[in-house]
C-alpha cells in the first residue's frame, strides 16, 4: 500500500502520513534537543527516516532562508535528504511558499489563516504548526499520486515541486 508523507523538517519535526483516501496513518511531531554535538542531530534525523518506507511518496518543505536558525535546520534537511539517498527513497522539495498557496491559494498566508484554511478544505487541526505544515505536504503527496482532487492553482503549485531521486 502506498502512503502519502509530508515532513516539516526542524527540532519538532512534522509527520504526517495518509493512505490513499487521505486517513491519517500518523500524526505526531518528532523533537529532540540538540546541542552543539552531531550524535543529537543524528539522532533526530534517524527518528524521522525511520518512519518513511520505500514505497512511500514523500514530500518534504524545501529550506526558508529567512531563518535565524539557517545552519541548524539546514543540517537537519540535509541529514534527512542524505539518509533518504542512502536508502534509495526519492523524495519531491516544496518551497515553503507552496505549500501555503497548495491550502489557501496565498504564499503569503499566516500560520493562523493557514490553519483555518487546512480545517476548513480536510477538516483537520493540530496545534502545531509544524504538524499542520507536514499535514499539507502529505495531502500535496496524495495530489502528485493521483488521489486529490486539485484546483488550478493547486496544479499549478504541484508543477514547482521538484522530485529528487539520485
Amino acid at each position: 500500500m502506498t502512503r502519502y508523507v509530508g515532513l516539516d523538517l526542524s527540532t519538532k519535526t512534522g509527520i504526517v502520513v495518509l493512505d490513499e483516501q487521505g486517513s491519517i496513518l500518523r500524526q505526531s511531531e518528532v523533537k529532540k534537543t540538540i546541542k552543539e554535538n552531531p550524535g543529537d542531530m543524528y539522532d533526530l534525523i534517524l527518528d524521522v527516516t525511520k518512519l518513511v518506507g520505500p514505497e512511500d511518496v514523500v514530500v518534504m518543505e524545501g529550506f526558508g532562508f529567512a531563518s535565524k536558525t539557517g545552519f541548524l535546520l539546514g543540517g537537519i534537511g540535509w541529514g534527512v535528504r542524505m539518509e533518504l539517498w542512502k536508502r534509495n527513497i526519492p523524495y519531491y522539495l516544496a518551497a515553503p511558499t507552496a505549500l501555503k498557496k497548495f491550502a489557501t491559494g496565498s504564499g503569503v498566508a499566516d500560520k493562523r489563516k493557514l490553519a483555518v484554511a487546512v480545517n476548513n478544505k480536510w477538516g483537520f487541526f493540530d496545534d502545531s504548526d509544524n504538524v499542520t505544515d507536514a499535514y499539507i505536504l502529505a495531502q500535496m503527496a496524495r495530489a502528485i499520486g493521483g488521489h486529490e482532487k486539485i484546483n488550478k492553482v493547486q496544479q499549478t503549485v504541484l508543477k514547482k515541486v521538484t522530485k529528487v531521486s539520485e
